[in-house]
């Protein structure tokens, strides 16, 4: 089993690109199923990325329906790719959806919502390992944006796969995962 990052990211891409439309959709499912048993609905403001569908990442509309239904403030991003800055807006019923250049489906406006309001955020990932490190594609976006929030913020990984035992070359700006949730099971670090 590769163990690097850049190994590990190519493995894992290699082993989504294979999933088919309803794998993604009944493991997606699996996953929103898990969280609901997980003790974070006491809280306000929930950011979630949407999928690249080309990169066949989970899908969230099933976790989006769950945040709506018990009424919680959903945030989404936009991102900066010169600056490697995200941008936080609420999710309303007038938020207009485009994808970006990368795939990425991004609101093009809206009211925009400061790092330290948010209370969980759904973090995107290819892998992780059972210390709560986790591998993304490699931009940085997102250890830039968790180590913005507040040291309370629950962190949660979503993964299609489950952990690896361990990544060697993780960087000390790397933030760690407090939790990550496969359609199998629940890890907290």
């Amino acid at each position: 089993m590769p163990t690097s990052k850049k190994e590990l990211r190519l493995h894992y891409k290699n082993l989504r690109a294979v999933l088919s439309e309803s794998e993604i959709e009944e493991k997606s499912l699996a996953i929103a199923n898990n969280l609901i048993k997980m003790p974070i609905w006491d809280r306000t403001y929930y950011h979630v990325f949407l999928p690249i569908v080309e990169q066949k990442e989970i899908d969230t509309e099933f976790i989006l329906h769950l945040l709506s239904g018990k009424d919680k403030e959903i945030v989404i991003s936009k991102s900066d790719f010169e600056t490697r800055e995200m941008t936080h807006f609420l999710l309303t019923d007038n938020t207009k959806i485009k994808k970006n250049e990368y795939n990425i489906p991004e609101p093009v406006n809206g009211l925009p919502v400061s790092t330290q309001h948010i209370d969980v955020v759904f973090v995107p990932l290819l892998a992780f390992d059972i210390f709560g490190n986790r591998i993304g594609y490699g931009k940085g976006f997102y250890d830039k944006f968790l180590a913005s929030c507040k040291p309370e913020t629950i962190k949660i990984g979503l993964s299609f796969f489950e952990s690896v035992d361990q990544i060697d070359d993780v960087f000390e700006s790397d933030v760690k995962l407090d939790y990550c949730v496969t359609p199998e099971k629940i890890y907290q670090f």
